[in-house]
């Protein structure tokens, strides 16, 4: 088991792995530490340039970043994990520090936080400057937490939180799942601000813009029903019940107050329904909600096994 473990994802990387993988071991020279590659169908030199830099090269064969890291979390195991782009745009001379905050502060995730620093700056995609900080409000708002930079792909987690964390999303939205994973289990976050760099010349980003974009918006409004169903039903609800008052006062309301017949009975039948669908969506999110409570239960007993399965490991390596 190793006390620290450098996880990087990487597709068509060739231009910066190798220094990567080099400035991690110097950052990681003061640990009992491996540095894990895992490439992702790379049409370039990604894995014979990482091997041949010292770092343990592995392969998942599902495009995706989500599909990688499903990978990485379910064979490695350590104390403490280190997640980070391959493209040279996180420098890791933060490593020891968030590091510092998992094994000694027994933090779930850290965030490597760029949004406070230069990413404003070195950033020349401007569309992702605003889809970054929107995503920051909407989560933050719906969520009520306070998570300086959602999207960031530098991160720290414990060994409980990789075991617990159940991997669904394929893409560049699995940054968002995790994070509004940890904050729904109440899980301890901590950011650390770092520096941004922009892409080298002659590494290519693989993030499309609008695409990807509209993949984490709709994975934010999914987890948001999934983790707060009374909340979102009851905002279904209230939608539905104003919709049906508002056809109703004007279209049947008022014209039987003025004549004593109902003109459009259509109409009122419709907005029958559409209360009657107000009521059973309030309710639906009250019952889902007490699932929800449940499974928050149950992830509690799933957390002390992880915990528990981390000190087996621990000591069998300290015995080996």
């Amino acid at each position: 088991m190793d006390q620290v473990a450098v996880l990087i994802p990487c597709y068509n990387e060739a231009v910066t792995i190798r220094k990567v993988v080099e400035d991690c071991r110097a950052a990681t020279a003061g640990y009992q530490s491996t540095i894990y590659v895992y490439d992702n169908n790379s049409k370039d030199d990604t894995a014979k340039i990482a091997a041949e830099a010292g770092a343990v090269v592995r392969h998942e064969y599902q495009q995706g970043k989500g599909n990688v890291i499903r990978r990485m979390f379910r064979e490695v195991d350590a104390q403490c994990y280190i997640m980070l782009d391959g493209d040279d745009t996180y420098p890791p001379q933060y490593i020891s520090e968030m590091v510092d905050i998992v094994l000694r502060k027994n933090a779930d995730m850290v965030v490597g936080d760029r949004l406070s620093s230069s990413y404003f700056t070195e950033n020349k995609r401007p569309f992702h400057n605003v889809g970054n900080v929107m995503v920051r409000k909407f989560i933050n708002s719906f969520f009520r937490s306070n998570i300086k930079d959602i999207m960031t792909g530098y991160r720290a987690f414990s060994y409980e939180f990789v075991k617990t964390f159940p991997v669904l999303s394929k893409g560049f939205e699995i940054e968002t799942e995790m994070t509004i994973f940890a904050i729904d289990k109440n899980m301890y976050l901590e950011n650390v601000v770092i520096d941004y760099r922009d892409r080298p010349d002659g590494s290519e980003s693989k993030l499309n813009t609008y695409r990807d974009g509209a993949r984490v918006i709709r994975k934010i409004f999914s987890l948001y029903r999934h983790y707060k169903p009374f909340r979102f039903f009851s905002w279904v609800a209230l939608l539905m019940l104003l919709i049906a008052i508002g056809v109703f006062i004007p279209l049947v309301l008022i014209p039987f107050l003025q004549t004593g017949e109902v003109p459009r009975q259509p109409t009122l039948i419709a907005c029958g329904f559409t209360v009657a669908t107000a009521i059973l969506s309030f309710y639906a999110g009250m019952i889902l909600d007490s699932m929800v409570q449940k499974n928050r239960q149950e992830f509690e007993s799933k957390f002390i096994a992880a915990r528990n399965a981390k000190e087996q490991l621990m000591q069998k390596h300290e015995n080996i």
